[in-house]
Formats: structure tokens, C-alpha cells, sequence
């Protein structure tokens, strides 16, 4: 019995907040196939390699951002037939969240906004879908877990907290109702006893993230 033959690749989701929007990072491709479209960064793992590994080495390689202390997670794995025109690929998919992330070194690689990547402009591969599931993936995980934390900087305000959640859930949230949840959620904040007046008005408590994985109660996104 002959044992079929495919290729495995690594596909990068990277979401910060830029500008005060929600950006994934993008790699314009210069080659065959898709020749100019936008696709994720990423490329195919190496026969030694674990997939975690390759999922390092090409945040370095191909997203640029060696060295940067960013949440990173298996997303999906995508792996029907015709995904890619050239060979039978299987693609694995990882999300990256951290706050600030510098821009790429890479000429080809560049921040855009999420909402600015409309359906006329043409992806790669099925990097429209992964990245759409990745914007998901975050979106829920902001509900239970602590990861919006993750986008912000190691000493946060409330407000800058309920920011991160307006952003990448795209929708105003009540800064009273906010502040009561996220102050009552077990372990999600801790004070600091610092204070500041970056937000402006009056100094403001700065919060660090507690050691809470889950969030009791849950922040439940508002709905339509």
C-alpha cells in the first residue's frame, strides 16, 4: 500500500491593536500562485521540526518579530483538497496576540487594520477564512479567559482594558458597567497601588494581570 505524499505549512494569525484598531499583520506575495494577493505569514515546517517550533521560527523569519513576548496558540488545522493549486498542502493554523508590535523590518510584510481588508481584495490560498477565524477565536476568548490582557501593557488602566474590548469586539461597552465587572472578576486584575493620568482627568488606577486563566464570572460580549 502506497503511503500518500503531502506538505505541511504553519499560518500565522497575528492581531495587535494599532492606531486604536484591531490589525493583523500581512505578507504581499511577490510570486506564483496569488501572485500580489495579501496571505498570512507563515511557510512550510521542517522535517526536525515540532510544530510549536516552526511556529517560533517563522514568527521570526516571516512575521519578523524575533525576540517579541507574544500569547501564541493553536488555531485550526485546514487541510481540505484543493486549498492550495500547487500540491496537497495541510495547513496549521496559530493565533499571536501582544500589545504595541512593532513593525516588520520586511518590506512585504505590513499592519493592516482588520475592517480594511474588504472582500474585493483578494487572499491567498484560504488565508481570508483563517484569518476570519482567528478574529473569532479572539473575540470569544476575551469572553471567558483573561487574554485581553494580552493586548495591553504590562500596567493598564480600567479604561484602557475596556478599550481593548470595544476594539476587538467592535462595539462601545458601559464604562460603569465594565468597571464593576472586570474589578469583580476573581484574580483578573490586581492593584498596583499606582496610579496615573495618561487617560487624562484624574489619575487613574493602574492594574496588572492577575493569574486567572477563566474569568468568574464571564465578560459576555453584547449581542445584536
Amino acid at each position: 500500500m502506497s503511503v500518500p505524499r503531502l506538505a505541511v505549512t504553519v499560518d500565522l494569525v497575528v492581531l495587535t491593536v494599532r492606531e486604536q484598531r484591531l490589525s493583523a499583520l500581512m505578507w504581499r506575495r511577490d510570486r506564483a500562485p496569488y501572485d500580489g494577493c495579501w496571505s498570512l505569514p507563515g511557510g512550510f515546517i521542517q522535517l526536525d521540526e515540532d510544530l510549536p517550533v516552526a511556529a517560533s521560527r517563522l514568527m521570526a523569519e516571516r512575521a519578523g518579530l524575533a525576540d517579541v513576548r507574544i500569547h501564541l496558540e493553536q488555531l485550526a488545522t485546514y487541510g481540505y483538497p484543493d486549498r492550495d493549486p500547487r500540491q496537497r498542502v495541510v495547513s496549521v493554523a496559530y493565533l499571536g496576540l501582544a500589545p504595541d508590535l512593532p513593525a516588520s523590518s520586511r518590506a512585504q510584510v505590513l499592519w493592516t487594520a482588520v475592517d480594511d481588508l474588504k472582500e474585493r481584495d483578494r487572499a491567498a490560498f484560504d488565508h481570508r477564512r483563517i484569518l476570519c477565524d482567528g478574529v473569532e477565536r479572539a473575540r470569544a476568548k476575551l469572553e471567558y479567559t483573561s487574554l485581553a490582557a494580552a493586548f495591553c501593557p504590562p500596567e493598564f488602566t480600567v479604561a484602557e482594558l475596556r478599550r481593548v474590548y470595544e476594539i476587538v469586539w467592535g462595539t462601545p461597552l458601559d464604562p460603569r458597567n465594565f468597571h464593576r465587572k472586570v474589578t469583580g472578576a476573581d484574580r483578573f486584575l490586581i492593584p498596583t497601588g499606582r496610579t496615573t493620568t495618561r487617560d487624562g482627568g484624574r489619575p487613574a488606577q493602574l492594574y496588572s494581570r492577575g493569574d486567572a486563566e477563566q474569568l468568574r464570572p464571564p465578560m459576555l460580549r453584547p449581542r445584536p
